[in-house]
């Protein structure tokens, strides 16, 4: 799915557009024993409370495409008759009806997923009339394309509050308040099927993780039967000693400087041309900036090797490679940040055989909160 296609559906967790009559859910304790079921209808609650949880699933579709919105391909094998994709067809064909279908599935989440508390999983079902567009991009709402019927799933930490004093006006006084248990922002979950151009592929879903460290392989690998793709900071991580053991001494500032830029270069002219595919770059794109830096072509090769090894051929996102808002250089004992639009302003250079960074610095200067002058040594 695209960012667009993933808007698309986000915008339909509003109480004003949304088709979805019911969501059903269980609440589970830390001993991951199912505490209670509930299937609560959002036409029966106050408008106030349906937006409040449309809002908890509508967090499921958000974050960065790649990094916390993951494809979940499925083979063909799996779709002509594999349990797990048989179990997710009977959710999303029974509208949460098939009883044995959605306990199985919560037994399943419960096996793989074991966080420190308390957790609910919740899963909604809705039928969407695919609005037509027409080639111009012009949205026809009285024709539709087809019906597309899925199921979201979002599962959410239940965090305990903490004691606090509250203010009782018609008392004008001090009263404590009781210890309570609220609904955080789901940690993880995925849409099914997915939505690829615009229309129902049940080859795919789109998994969700709030932490891009983490991808809770033991629940993809229950839900989905897939190798769970390698966590986005994991990737950077990786992608990073891979570039310093390729390059070795080549490995210069200069040289991962100009990665850098050019990562983000291509992250910055695919925003602005409103791109409708993911971004992604192959190794071929690195190997290419590596060259024009003047990197051997041994080095080269063996950052192929390297990239191979890990990698495989697999095409990865730019962002999840380099942090667009920041650029730093960390030592021992000092870390140094800068805007990555002005990272021309460090340098690296030996003097009298000893390595400095060097650091441009114009107007402007403060340390601990004081303006300074640096001034010239006389001669």
């Amino acid at each position: 799915m695209n960012e667009k296609e993933i808007s698309e559906i986000r915008r339909r967790f509003r109480s004003d557009k949304s088709n979805i009559t019911h969501v059903r859910g269980c609440y589970v304790n830390e001993r991951q024993e199912i505490v209670s079921e509930f299937d609560q209808s959002l036409v029966l609650m106050p408008q106030e409370e349906s937006e409040n949880l449309l809002a908890v699933l509508r967090r499921t579709l958000s974050g960065t495409l790649g990094k916390n919105l993951i494809d979940m391909p499925f083979s063909t094998a799996q779709v002509v008759d594999s349990d797990e994709h048989r179990l997710l067809m009977a959710l999303r064909d029974s509208a949460l009806g098939d009883e044995d279908a959605v306990h199985a599935f919560f037994e399943k989440v419960m096996e793989s997923y074991r966080p420190e508390g308390t957790y609910l999983i919740l899963l909604a079902h809705e039928p969407y009339d695919v609005p037509y567009r027409a080639k111009d991009g012009a949205k026809l709402e009285d024709a539709s394309s087809e019906v597309y019927s899925y199921v979201l799933c979002s599962i959410c930490p239940v965090k305990q509050t903490k004691p606090v004093l509250r203010y009782d006006v018609p008392e004008n006084a001090f009263h404590n308040c009781g210890v309570d248990w609220l609904v955080a922002a789901p940690s993880l979950g995925f849409l099914f099927p997915a939505f690829n151009d615009r229309s129902c592929d049940i080859y795919s879903a789109l998994y969700y993780t709030r932490d891009a460290a983490e991808s809770h392989a033991d629940f993809i690998d229950a839900v989905f039967r897939c190798e769970p793709p390698m966590p986005a900071e994991e990737q950077k991580e990786t992608f990073g000693t891979i570039l310093g053991d390729a390059l070795g001494e080549a490995c210069s500032f200069e040289v991962v400087q100009s990665v850098h830029s050019g990562l983000c270069g291509m992250i910055e002219e695919h925003k602005v041309n409103k791109e409708i595919e993911p971004l992604v770059i192959s190794k071929g794109t690195v190997k290419t900036m590596l060259t024009a830096c003047g990197v051997s072509g041994e080095q080269v090769q063996s950052f192929d090797e390297k990239y191979t090894e890990n990698f495989g051929d697999t095409s990865l996102s730019p962002r999840n490679l380099v942090e667009t808002k920041k650029f730093e250089v960390t030592m021992p004992d000092v870390t140094i940040r800068v805007n990555p639009e002005r990272s021309d302003l460090i340098e690296t250079r030996v003097i009298d055989g000893a390595r400095y960074i060097l650091i441009r610095a114009e107007e402007g200067v403060e340390v601990n909160g004081v303006s300074i002058r640096i001034e010239e040594e006389e001669t």
